[in-house]
């Protein structure tokens, strides 16, 4: 069976361990000026309190979850079973918790943060260089996933049609890849966007787009991975 307010507002008013003088004056110190009598009356049901002695009530009860606190909406509707003089009541309660802007329905802020994109063009063609300072503090939003260190811009048409000439991919910086993985790679002073590819005494940067081939790796060349490439 569903407790009435005056029920909540005792079982609540009991779990903090106050007495009707110390809720009084908790009251008191929020502006509302009341007697133990009046909290009593409201307890059992006798009265209710207006529309700001209910918020009051609510913040030194530290009730925040309202809805939850005293009950979700009965069948017909949240004003169901009310009369005339409870259903004005209910609505000042409403506008006065609307007013109040600590319980207004707000959206969540877009997540933002500044990551270093390299002007100079990582190549998907022939190579460019990219171990540089060049570069410019961009703001991303969630669209960019968390792992990403930096961005760079494709130069070329060697990896499409998943990358495309201008576009910026999103880099987490690490130092292996797996074969098959996708990542920027500093190659004989030239960095790569590239596919790696292993095989028993092959290693080698793939393209995606057949026209070019396979950038073989020397063992007398150092390979050295920049990072895996997360998103574009």
């Amino acid at each position: 069976m569903r407790k009435s307010i005056g029920e909540i507002l005792n079982s609540k008013r009991r779990e903090l361990g106050f007495s009707q003088s110390e809720l009084a004056a908790a009251l008191a110190k929020d502006g509302i000026d009341v007697t133990n009598q009046a909290i009593s009356k409201w307890e059992t049901g006798s009265t209710l309190p207006s529309a700001k002695q209910f918020l009051a009530l609510c913040r030194a009860l530290e009730i925040e979850d309202i809805a939850g606190a005293f009950g979700s909406a009965p069948e017909g509707g949240i004003l169901a079973g009310l009369n005339p003089v409870g259903r004005r009541k209910a609505m000042d309660y409403i506008e006065l918790l609307r007013d109040s802007g600590r319980y207004s329905t707000q959206s969540e802020p877009t997540k933002t943060r500044t990551l270093p994109l390299y002007s100079l063009a990582v190549s998907a063609g022939t190579g460019q260089f990219l171990d540089s300072e060049d570069y410019d503090m961009t703001e991303v939003g969630p669209e960019v996933p968390d792992g990403a260190n930096f961005g760079v811009r494709v130069a070329g048409d060697s990896m499409e049609p998943r990358f495309h000439d201008g576009q910026t991919v999103w880099v987490s910086q690490q130092h292996s890849l797996m074969t098959g993985e996708i990542g920027i790679f500093l190659y004989d002073g030239c960095a790569y966007l590239k596919q790696l590819v292993a095989g028993d005494g092959y290693l080698a940067l793939h393209s995606l787009n057949p026209a070019y081939p396979d950038i073989r790796i020397s063992p007398a060349l150092p390979l050295r991975v920049l990072g895996k490439v997360l998103a574009a």
